[in-house]
């Protein structure tokens, strides 16, 4: 059989090279192929790090005898959901208003021209009570379509249109003012966990952009209330099984209400909104555990997820060998024989390690509800555990690049670089960047992902050109290269031709351009989940674009930024949890946004101190630019002087500026 998924770039769909079943990729082919033998599509959607999909794969896609079934009736396509984030949130959708639950592995049934008339996530490989094996549903769906095809296709058109609807309703505009932000706070206070943190039972994803969100409005408005659930859950989280105490980095969710026992594929995305959000809580508080989780999720994410060509890997897998947290488990006599009698059993009283376990099998995941009184013992302790699981079976790794992710890692390392001195994280960000522009970006236009070097064919979607610019206007901040500004508006730019409604007008986008492969639904999502949603990355950008650009592109940025907020303001108050990061820029700018340009000679000792209290202490969505006055290429710093010869800083609020700050104390107070 020729293996058509053996040149893929998706780790993913190599993962499926090898099976009996006959695969094809996403594209026209397949389809033509289905029209041309007319039998349905099975579209199977899933990624590389996902526990469930390799438990199918193992139970029916290596099957020899359901693939001759799958190959005689079906034409079958895979598609990995992160390098296809448009075909996975069509589907979804269509699984959810079929069924009212949907996930991965997705399993759909298609007509030949890809409408869906059947939906479902995991199937087994035999029946089981209540749910059908999957050949099972296979012989349904074929015979459903050799005996009433005609009805199958109308129905599936109806659902189709139906589908088409409901989820390109576009959200009512509404203003996200101080009294929604306040109120947002109210209701998710209403779920708020105050004995566990987070929001909502098990089970629990880490709430990234809620909590950036809450630390912005805690610092605007000084609310206890806002900054108590963050810091809560922040504590809860970076002490449960949920984060990896050995290595750092956290895992996807925790299936529990506590953090204790997580689901353990670590993705790029979650860490870097997490690094985002404990450095600036440890900013902000000094917070002694904040600052150790921010030093050791960096060091995870430009340790284990960078790649050879610079960028950062997309996740590490929830097995090794095929079981679920292998690489991750631990018993008491396990710790005693690493460690020997004494330490194994102060490590398992502090680990929360006993017989009866937390997880399966007897064995735990370690948590660390308390830091340890012996901070020497602790270090000499985590070496040898950590050294020992290194020689344990270790998760596959999804080195496939995705841009969205790599920007939101950008950003997030910039960020945090640039306020504790990380030099070395700047760096790691600049190189992931420079990547991204040299393989990622083809004719001016962006591509989803790539591996080894190698760009794939997906199209950029929203999300990949937001959250990119957004991670090269951070490094324009940090390093003060006119070089990532530039590139930065360009993709803006590209951005508002490709994606904004035409209809609807600036603020309202699309989630894949304008030529894009044509799908069902071209959709309109404005709902935050485990990533921004392209059009509240798309706003982030444009407001701190508007503020950092030239004046003949500040004024277009900053006017598409606020009709975005606009557009989503009633979801956002409606579903505030699903919605941080779209608060967040309100945050942001309800402020102005605040903008501080400081200028000073090159390694003027003012310029170094000035700038060092602005990132140090300026809240979150703040927009920093160090360097020179009248530097070329760095508009914030134009018609900015210094004052009497000496280093300043000018904070701005919008279009109104203070005076000048020609000290730390000054500028300290301007920041209160």
């Amino acid at each position: 059989m020729f293996n058509r998924l053996s040149k893929a770039t998706s780790p993913y769909l190599l993962q499926h090279a090898t099976n009996p079943i006959d695969w094809w990729e996403w594209g026209p082919d397949a389809f033509a192929e289905a029209q041309r033998r007319n039998v349905p599509i099975l579209l199977s959607v899933g990624y590389a790090a996902c526990h469930w999909c390799h438990v199918m794969a193992h139970e029916s896609f290596t099957d020899t005898e359901t693939a001759a079934q799958v190959n005689a009736e079906f034409i079958a396509i895979k598609v990995d959901r992160e390098e296809r984030p448009d075909v996975d949130a069509t589907y979804l959708a269509a699984t959810r208003a079929m069924t009212g639950s949907a996930g991965w592995p997705l399993t759909c049934v298609l007509a030949p021209t890809g409408e869906p008339f059947h939906c479902g996530t995991y199937y087994p490989k035999e029946p089981r009570p209540g749910q059908p094996g999957f050949r099972q549903m296979l012989s349904a769906a074929t015979k459903a379509w050799q005996q009433n095809g005609v009805l199958v296709k109308q129905r599936a058109t109806q659902i189709a249109e139906s589908l088409a609807q409901d989820t390109n309703s576009l959200n009512s505009p509404a203003e996200l003012g101080h009294e929604a932000l306040a109120e947002a706070v109210e209701t998710l206070a209403k779920t708020f966990d105050s004995e566990l943190g987070g929001f909502g039972g098990a089970p629990k994803f880490p709430p990234s952009m809620v909590l950036e969100f809450l630390l912005r409005h805690s610092e605007r408005t000084g609310s206890p209330q806002a900054l108590a659930m963050a810091e809560a859950t922040l504590e809860r989280m970076a002490r449960g099984g949920i984060y990896d105490q050995l290595r750092g980095g956290f895992s996807r969710y925790s299936v529990d209400a506590s953090w204790s026992v997580p689901h353990f594929e670590k993705m790029l995305y979650d860490n870097a909104l997490l690094l985002r959000a404990y450095a600036h809580l440890g900013r902000r508080s000094g917070s002694t555990l904040a600052n150790r989780i921010t030093v050791e999720v960096a060091e995870f994410i430009t340790t284990d997820l960078v790649t050879q060509e610079g960028g950062f890997a997309s996740a590490l897998d929830a097995d090794a060998n095929g079981v679920e947290g292998l690489t991750y488990a631990w018993t008491p006599a396990e710790l005693a024989e690493v460690l020997g009698a004494e330490d194994g059993g102060w490590s398992a009283e502090l680990f929360g390690v006993d017989e009866a376990g937390n997880f399966e099998a007897g064995a735990s995941v370690l948590q660390l509800q308390k830091d340890p009184d012996d901070s020497t013992r602790w270090r000499h302790v985590r070496a040898r555990l950590l050294d020992h699981r290194l020689q344990r079976p270790q998760p596959a790794v999804d080195d496939k690049i995705v841009t969205a992710w790599n920007g939101l890692a950008i950003s997030a390392l910039a960020e945090a670089g640039a306020a504790e001195g990380r030099a070395d994280w700047i760096a790691a960000a600049e190189r992931a960047a420079d990547l991204i522009l040299a393989v990622h970006l083809v004719d001016g236009r962006l591509r989803r992902s790539s591996r080894d070097g190698v760009v794939g064919s997906a199209s950029g979607v929203l999300e990949d050109y937001a959250c990119f610019a957004e991670g090269l206007l951070a490094l324009h901040q940090a390093t003060g290269q006119p070089r990532w500004l530039k590139s930065a508006t360009n993709l803006l730019e590209t951005a508002l031709t490709r994606f904004t409604d035409p209809v609807e007008g600036p603020g309202n986008y699309f989630d894949t351009a304008d030529d894009s492969d044509p799908l069902l639904l071209r959709r309109h999502d404005s709902t935050d989940g485990a990533t921004p949603a392209g059009a509240s990355a798309m706003a982030s950008a444009l407001l701190t674009a508007s503020v950092l650009s030239e004046v003949n592109l500040s004024a277009r940025f900053a006017e598409a930024a606020h009709a975005a907020i606009l557009s989503a303001g009633t979801h956002s108050r409606q579903q505030p949890r699903f919605a941080g990061n779209w608060l967040a820029v309100a945050e942001a700018a309800v402020r102005g946004p605040l903008q501080i340009a400081v200028v000073g000679d090159d390694n003027d000792a003012g310029l170094i101190e000035l700038t060092q209290v602005a990132r140090r202490t300026a809240p979150g969505g703040t927009v920093i630019i160090a360097g020179r006055p009248d530097a070329d290429g760095v508009p914030l710093l134009a018609s900015r002087p210094l004052v009497s010869e000496s280093a300043a800083a000018y904070v701005c609020r919008g279009y109104v500026c203070d005076r000048p700050s020609v000290s730390a104390h000054e500028l300290q107070l301007a920041l209160t």
